[in-house]
């Protein structure tokens, strides 16, 4: 597994690790580093299958298998407590390791994601895959941004998505990896388990995101019994890159909060 260890080296600094959606890059978490650094150590990596870790996603073991790279980054780092922040299919993994493991968690952070994955999140995701199969790599590439962001955001930042489109091609993490990764993400289904889940936990959700409907994380923070809802009107899937410094206050606001005891 392909990890950096960022921020601060204190012995006694408290550690956050931080897992990112369907495209597995730790470089998707940069707007919330500078942050994040002032008060932790950072642990950031690219999933099985993607980036600098490469290789073949598992084709059996679905998100507990991910939530297993988790937990060898966390042995090789020492690391007896962390906080976690997972985005959408990071998410999940951050709900398997809560109920495998909820003593190793310190606080956990959920963005965009669910228990259970909703019926129009399918329909996008039949979506992408008829794209990869039928129109290549570049079409699938090229529709991704049309799922994470607002139009108008993507309106404003068009140089960057090109930029963006051209590096996804050239390092886009093959077929395989692609569709098991959608395969896992969709067989997930802890729904009924949230109740054993007691970790204190932010559900960050956008209201206008395409991909996963905002009521996904409000089934999750009423599921969850210690969890509390943070909900931005705009912002879309990718809520934490389009208005990272809304989410960057909630977040700070949450993460230095000391537990209740």
């Amino acid at each position: 597994m392909y990890f950096e260890v960022q921020g601060r080296r204190e012995p006694d600094a408290q550690t956050i690790l931080l897992s990112s959606g369907l495209g597995g890059s730790g470089a998707y978490w940069a707007p919330q580093m500078e942050m994040l650094e002032q008060h932790f150590r950072v642990v950031i990596y690219d999933h099985r299958g993607t980036g600098r870790t490469g290789g073949a996603v598992p084709a059996n073991g679905g998100i507990s298998a991910m939530a297993d790279d988790v937990l060898e980054i966390a042995s090789q780092l020492n690391l007896e407590t962390f906080h976690f922040m997972g985005h959408a299919l990071g998410g999940l993994i951050g709900l398997d390791l809560a109920l495998r493991k909820p003593g190793l968690l310190d606080s956990l952070v959920l963005i965009n994601a669910w228990s259970k994955a909703d019926a129009h999140s399918g329909r996008c995701f039949d979506t992408r895959i008829s794209l990869l199969e039928n129109s290549g790599v570049e079409a699938f590439v090229k529709a991704q941004p049309l799922f994470l962001y607002p139009a108008i955001w993507m309106s404003e930042n068009a140089e960057r998505l090109a930029k963006d489109d051209a590096h996804g091609v050239t390092h886009f993490q093959g077929r395989d990896n692609v569709l098991r990764r959608i395969a896992a993400l969709r067989a997930f289904d802890v729904d009924d388990r949230l109740g054993e889940i007691g970790n204190r936990t932010l559900v960050v959700a956008a209201k206008d995101d395409l991909l996963v409907p905002y009521t996904r994380s409000t089934r999750l923070a009423e599921g969850l019994p210690n969890a509390e809802l943070f909900m931005l009107d705009e912002g879309a899937h990718a809520v934490n890159i389009t208005d990272a410094t809304g989410f960057n206050v909630g977040l700070e606001k949450f993460l230095l909060t000391p537990k209740s005891i």
